[in-house]
């Protein structure tokens, strides 16, 4: 090998071994990594509490059949012949036995049960049946003419005592034991206690009517809008 070869391979593997030597280069600095911040979920309240804070809108639906129930109320209390007519579709008991209510003045009431033959028994009489259901359409009458279209009225008790029969059209006479507008005053629900006195109206002038019966009825009456306070509540829960 020649001089010159030799001096070739030295500065060959010099350089190699500088190159193992050369320190490797930095490495890159580390990606900062985002910190993740864990995401609460909101504490939703109970349905009962968001009904209380925030009671649930009615659609216009619902806004729609609370109007119509007012006007038909209202309307059912206005005169005989309306009377009648809703008589018929919810209430077919009063439409068929013809009951009527009258009014004497601005507080004495009073309803006629026409003697017809759909309210007599076999032996041409006033049914006992006819006499006792139409007392809580009469005291029911009552009651609901004088609170309006934003009450409902329920009958809680009923109890009547036959004295004689009847044989004509009867009438009955309704008297409160208590006030019942003072009772409206204070904006709550309520009972009302009916004195009914149940009468065979006189076939003549002159004279005088037959007492066939009396009557005690409680009726509860309760705002419209109570109703529903409580339907959204049983909604919320």
């Amino acid at each position: 090998m020649t001089h010159s070869t030799m001096k070739a391979v030295d500065a060959a593997d010099a350089s190699e071994f500088l190159d193992d030597q050369t320190p490797p280069a930095p490495a890159p600095p580390p990606e900062k990594v985002a910190e993740r911040v864990p995401q609460l979920q909101p504490v939703r309240p109970s349905p009962a509490v968001r009904a209380i804070v925030r009671p649930p809108t009615p659609g216009r639906a619902q806004r729609m059949y609370d109007a119509l129930e007012v006007f038909l109320s209202r309307l059912s209390t206005r005169d005989n012949f309306w009377h009648s007519v809703c008589s018929l579709l919810w209430l077919p008991l009063a439409f068929f036995s013809g009951i009527r209510m009258k009014q004497i003045n601005a507080e004495t009431f009073f309803a006629v049960l026409p003697f017809r033959r759909f309210n007599r028994n076999w032996y041409r009489a006033m049914a006992g049946g006819a006499l006792l259901a139409n007392s809580e359409i009469a005291g029911g009458m009552y009651v609901f003419g004088v609170c309006g279209g934003d009450y409902t009225v329920v009958c809680k008790n009923l109890n009547y005592t036959f004295l004689r029969p009847c044989f004509g059209p009867a009438v009955y006479r309704m008297t409160p034991r208590e006030n019942i507008r003072d009772a409206m005053k204070t904006g709550g629900e309520f009972n009302i206690t009916l004195d009914l006195d149940i009468s065979q109206q006189a076939a003549r002038q002159g004279e005088k009517d037959k007492r066939v019966g009396r009557c005690e009825a409680t009726f509860h009456v309760t705002p419209k809008i109570q109703h529903k306070l409580k339907k959204a509540r049983k909604l919320g829960k």
